[in-house]
């Protein structure tokens, strides 16, 4: 499965996931899974829109979660998590579309 985008949201969102090579084994068959999904509902924005909402809230929850409980309590610890994450990506965010991409996907295309 191949994910593209042809309006990127911003410079920092990267135009494609991490390889399944990166991902734990266990991770990769509800990735494809959800993947799968995203794909029978193509043609559903609103769809689309609720799958979207449903991923950013288990993003936060994770975050809030079991992601801030294991963060290092020493400063040693957290400067080192701090540059593996810098080192391999950054922070894991799930952008929002701006207001102008949706003007501009919606814009008539000009006429030649």
């Amino acid at each position: 499965m191949s994910l593209s985008r042809t309006h990127p949201i911003d410079d920092s969102t990267p135009l494609s996931p991490p390889s399944p090579a990166q991902a734990a084994p266990d991770l990769q068959e509800p990735l494809d899974a959800l993947l799968r999904i995203a794909e029978q509902r193509a043609q559903h924005p609103e769809a689309l829109l609720d799958l979207l909402r449903r991923i950013e809230h288990l993003h936060r929850s994770i975050q809030d979660g079991p992601f801030r409980n294991s963060l290092p309590s020493d400063r040693n610890g957290l400067f080192t998590l701090l540059s593996e994450m810098e080192s391999s990506g950054g922070w894991p965010y799930i952008p929002r579309l701006q207001l102008r991409t949706f003007m501009d996907l919606l814009s008539p295309e000009p006429e030649p």
